[in-house]
């Protein structure tokens, strides 16, 4: 299946400074969009998790993309309603919102605390409320648009093969899906598809720190290995996939 261009569309990518989300920019860059790259992180901290805004921006510029550089923590109104604004001046419009940001929040339930909770709901769903609102008179604009929501396997009622200490977790990615499912139905009317995305079981600098170089990673996949269903999300609007909740391991066999 041949992937679509992107010539003359430009995408907001969050949590764009490493793993899935660098890779997805990355891949939208070279499908010919312009690729706002939005995240907290601006400078690499002693200890932490490799990966900025701007090294993806310059990854991109270096490979002959366009793309820019917007703090954000998606957490805040304020950040999340600038950070359209700064695309939409810098780069013209906006036709692609990859909702990718997120936090793990990995612990026993009888281990976690409410901040733990706060924290997951406010990352992993509350951000969406906030960012589809704050994009959503954008694409009315220009007569439609495509958002796409990053889910999990962890999100699905089968929890067979998930470790303990997910319950947080894949309760935000569970309303993060029927979230889009209902989101779907309201922005028809204004030719904007909302999709989900499993991106299936994904080796990133996160996915390291947590269980560590020694795991078995021979089952994962890189980053990349997600771009061609994330294209051709992209390309969609209210007239052809919308409404659904897929699975990139699953993209060419069972959907689209």
């Amino acid at each position: 299946m041949s992937s679509p261009s992107l010539e003359g569309k430009v995408a907001i990518v969050t949590g764009a400074s490493r793993g899935i989300g660098k890779g997805l920019a990355l891949g939208l860059a070279r499908a010919g969009a312009a690729v706002a790259c939005a995240a907290r992180t601006e400078t690499e901290q002693p200890g932490g998790l490799p990966g900025t805004i701007h090294a993806t921006v310059e990854a991109i510029r270096s490979a002959g993309g366009e793309a820019i550089a917007v703090r954000c923590d998606i957490g805040s109104p304020d950040d999340v309603y600038a950070l359209m604004e700064t695309t939409a001046s810098k780069l013209g419009r906006i036709d692609v919102l990859l909702n990718n940001a997120m936090t793990p929040t990995r612990g026993l339930f009888e281990e976690s605390s409410l901040e733990m909770w706060d924290e997951s709901m406010t990352v992993n769903v509350r951000s969406l409320f906030t960012t589809c609102q704050a994009v959503l008179p954008h694409m009315k604009r220009q007569g439609g648009g495509s958002i796409i929501n990053v889910s999990s396997g962890a999100a699905s009622s089968d929890m067979e093969g998930l470790p303990p200490g997910f319950l947080v977790y894949a309760v935000a990615k569970a309303a993060l899906e029927r979230f889009t499912t209902a989101l779907a139905l309201e922005l028809r009317p204004h030719n904007v598809a909302v999709n989900a995305l499993r991106p299936g079981a994904v080796k990133t600098e996160m996915a390291v720190s947590e269980l560590g170089e020694d795991y078995d990673w021979s089952a994962w996949t890189g980053p990349e290995a997600v771009v061609p269903a994330v294209l051709h999300l992209a390309a969609q609007d209210a007239s052809g996939l919308t409404g659904r909740i897929v699975d990139s391991t699953q993209f060419g066999d069972t959907w689209p």
